[in-house]
């Protein structure tokens, strides 16, 4: 038991030392195709996404949001399916106890969420690539709202059905209680988990604060994976940690790129296909809490702004930037809520584990 255990673990931080091996090495290649192309926006947004200007975040972000290239999430997800591959590759060609079990590329456990994964970031590509363009239907270029909307859900609807179906799953674990069934309620609760996760990717807007938060985050998972046995699962959220802290060694300021949509919408759609398959859906709320926090703020200025005749709730909406226009410096911001993201991940983390245990009991 304890060998298997060692193994396990040495087993998931080969894939984080991996992962993060590959982002550094093609970050070279993506960051001069990048610059050679002078993929970054032309021209700041200048209008909010409730309608109205912004010129305190204009103030704020002129200097940065050009001249600086978007895209700078493919290090994140290449990396990862390089060493999920790799690994893949090796149990193929030299099959071996160790290439066997380094290997963790599962249909019950891997395979959703790679997809998800993969999926959600070429079409985060593709919006990208529209913005720098300045083309779609977004107010500063892109998909729409809307657009991205549908995309998150028809990718939940693909998660839910995967679940119900193919690994006969409607159970969602209470922590402290045991196991409840939604029956077919499974599917929709799915699909607004996976909107609510998505809607949290507008925490990506100051340098390094949503790779050290997603870092976080992710981190979590694979501890909650682990101690449920599921060790493809913690492996492949472990790769996830290293190919985002490749992407945050170059995205600390002055960053290098920006995660943009290639990065956040790959990354939130994967993470709550994580929290079901860890049975740790309830908890995702404290896990990621800054997510929540920078979605909700959104919404609550929304919402005051149409209800209350403009008036708003923060100087500007997500509450990152309510505290730079504040006067924080952005380093600050970023610091601070690593901290609290570290802080809740390791709650939710402790909660969901002893929670568990507790309902088994």
């Amino acid at each position: 038991m304890k060998t298997t255990m060692i193994i396990n673990i040495v087993k998931i931080f080969v894939a984080l030392f991996t992962a993060f091996v590959f982002g550094v090495a093609i970050t070279p290649l993506v960051t001069n195709f990048l610059y050679k192309h002078q993929l970054w926006k032309k021209r700041v947004r200048n209008e909010a996404l409730g309608g109205g200007e912004t010129p305190i975040f204009n103030r704020l972000h002129k200097d940065r949001e050009v001249g600086t290239p978007r895209m700078g999430g493919i290090i994140i997800w290449v990396s990862v399916l390089l060493t999920i591959v790799t690994f893949w590759f090796l149990a193929q060609i030299f099959p071996h106890i160790t290439t066997n079990k380094l290997n963790f590329l599962s249909q019950n456990q891997t395979w959703l969420p790679l997809f998800t994964l993969v999926a959600a970031s070429l079409v985060g590509l593709a919006d990208d690539i529209l913005q720098v363009y300045n083309r779609g239907g977004y107010i500063a270029g892109g998909l729409s709202l809307s657009k991205r909307v549908f995309i998150v859900l028809l990718l939940g609807l693909i998660g839910a059905w995967w679940f119900y179906f193919k690994l006969d799953t409607s159970v969602i674990t209470v922590p402290f209680y045991g196991n409840f069934d939604l029956g077919f309620l499974f599917i929709p609760f799915f699909m607004i988990v996976t909107l609510a996760t998505f809607s949290g990717g507008v925490i990506d807007g100051i340098d390094g604060l949503s790779g050290g938060v997603m870092a976080s985050i992710f981190a979590a998972y694979a501890g909650i994976a682990f101690s449920q046995n599921q060790i493809d699962l913690a492996t492949f959220c472990a790769a996830i940690v290293g190919g985002i802290l490749a992407f945050l060694w170059f995205n600390i300021p002055p960053a290098r790129f920006y995660m943009s949509e290639t990065g956040m919408l790959g990354l939130t759609v994967a993470l709550s296909v994580v929290a079901f398959l860890s049975n740790a859906v309830l908890v995702l709320p404290i896990i990621a809490f800054p997510l929540l926090a920078a979605s909700a703020s959104d919404i609550i200025q929304f919402a005051s702004k149409r209800l209350r005749n403009g008036k708003k709730v923060f100087l500007v909406a997500p509450i990152h930037h309510h505290f730079e226009a504040l006067g924080w410096p952005p380093y600050k911001v970023t610091m601070r809520f690593w901290i609290l993201s570290v802080v809740f991940a390791v709650v939710g983390m402790t909660i969901s584990i002893v929670g568990s245990l507790v309902g088994v009991l």
